[in-house]
């Protein structure tokens, strides 16, 4: 509700320009079934997820940080770059595919 009423009154939405969700899981097995890519698809959501995880690096080390996004490391801080991939447990591996 927009205030004073007037502004309400005056007030049209803009048009719908993206088309309604499905739901997550339909979408999801559509794409999966060669259908077009889910609205979260990897090609959004991975540099999205990316860009937030760095945030939350920066905030803990309060530091200004560049990445390097070819050899996903961050080369002004080396205590924000301990926080990129940590250790295994021992006796835990992962091997490459």
């Amino acid at each position: 509700m927009l205030l004073p009423k007037k502004r309400q009154d005056e007030y049209s939405p803009p048009p719908q320009t993206l088309p309604r969700s499905i739901g997550h899981y339909q979408e999801w097995i559509e794409a999966a079934k060669g259908g077009k890519p889910a609205g979260a698809n990897f090609e959004y959501g991975c540099p999205v997820t990316e860009l937030v995880l760095l945030g939350n690096i920066a905030v803990r080390t309060q530091e200004i940080l560049e990445w390097d996004y070819d050899n996903m490391r961050i080369p002004n801080s080396s205590r924000a770059n301990e926080m990129i991939k940590e250790e295994y447990h021992n006796g835990w591996v992962l091997d490459s595919l």
